[in-house]
């Protein structure tokens, strides 16, 4: 859902860029005049002495009462609604599991233990020389987002399905859970190249 929002906001974001500065170009570069063609009535930009917001449009609404109440509120809803996408954009840390015990009752297993364990298998594994895990989802569906820093002599296939069939596995079964989807990031460690004199 939020992936579908970012997309539909940023493309419509850049609808709008790309015509207010087609706008101001047509009029900047005078091209309805060099090329023989008439603008709308309602077009602010028809040449290159035009200013895009006039003194008329800056002080029409000045002296009306309801002017700035109205400003301030569409400004503020607008702040209000980008730091709704901002907070959204954060991956929440998922701070619990919950397993089935069995006997009816739940049971909580702490998420930051699950990845400290996840990450303590990861870094064992040969070639890895940093692991991150963070779970992610809702409790009762957790999955991992992994990110491996491989040593150069890693090989990536050969560390992503030890990954996938023993430590991701590990963890599914110790946590009692059906599936743990998981996203795996692999990068390489930097290294500087040796001089040679």
């Amino acid at each position: 859902m939020l992936r579908t929002v970012n997309r539909v906001l940023l493309g419509l974001l850049g609808l709008g860029l790309f015509a207010l500065g087609g706008g101001v170009l047509l009029g900047g570069l005078d091209l309805p005049r060099r090329w023989d063609f008439g603008l709308p009535g309602w077009w602010p930009f028809r040449g290159p002495d035009d200013v895009v917001l006039g003194t008329e449009g800056r002080t029409r609404w000045r002296e009306e009462g309801w002017w700035w109440p109205t400003v301030i509120a569409v400004l503020a809803v607008l702040l209000a609604l980008l730091l709704w996408w901002l907070l959204a954009q954060r991956r929440h840390r998922l701070r619990g599991v919950l397993i089935d015990s069995g006997d009816g009752a739940a049971v909580r297993l702490d998420g930051r233990a699950l990845e400290d364990v996840v990450e303590a298998e990861a870094r064992d594994l040969d070639g890895v020389a940093r692991a991150q895990v963070r779970l992610t989802g809702r409790s009762t569906a957790p999955a991992a987002r992994v990110r491996l820093v491989l040593q150069p002599h890693a090989d990536p296939a050969r560390t992503l399905g030890r990954l996938s069939g023993e430590t991701l596995s590990h963890a599914r079964d110790s946590a009692g859970l059906d599936s743990l989807p998981s996203k795996v990031r692999l990068t390489e460690v930097r290294h500087h190249a040796r001089r040679a004199d």
